[in-house]
């Protein structure tokens, strides 16, 4: 069997294209390599071979946001500084 190769022109960004040389560079291979791995991985499992999503923020973020909404809420339930150095005395005793 015998395979003919095709051209594929594709459009981005001149920086990410920049950066997405550079770093097919360090793993010894070209863009071209890159984006048929990507085709044959797509191919293979009949859809893009990562989550597509927006993201989501883990729970540390989670638990600061909660946090400053309570703040919010009750301000009077949380102690509030105006001197720096007087919230660090406090932080590191």
């Amino acid at each position: 069997m015998t395979t003919s190769n095709v051209s594929l022109n594709i459009r981005m960004d001149k920086d990410l294209k920049n950066n997405l040389s550079n770093l097919c560079d360090e793993l010894g291979m070209n863009v071209s390599t890159a984006f048929t791995i990507f085709a044959k991985a797509m191919v293979r499992r009949g859809g893009i071979p990562f989550d597509v999503a927006l993201d989501e923020p883990n729970k540390e973020t989670l638990d600061a946001i909660r946090e400053i909404e309570d703040m919010k809420k009750h301000p009077s339930a949380y102690k509030s500084y105006t001197d720096v150095k007087k919230m660090m005395e406090d932080i590191l005793d």
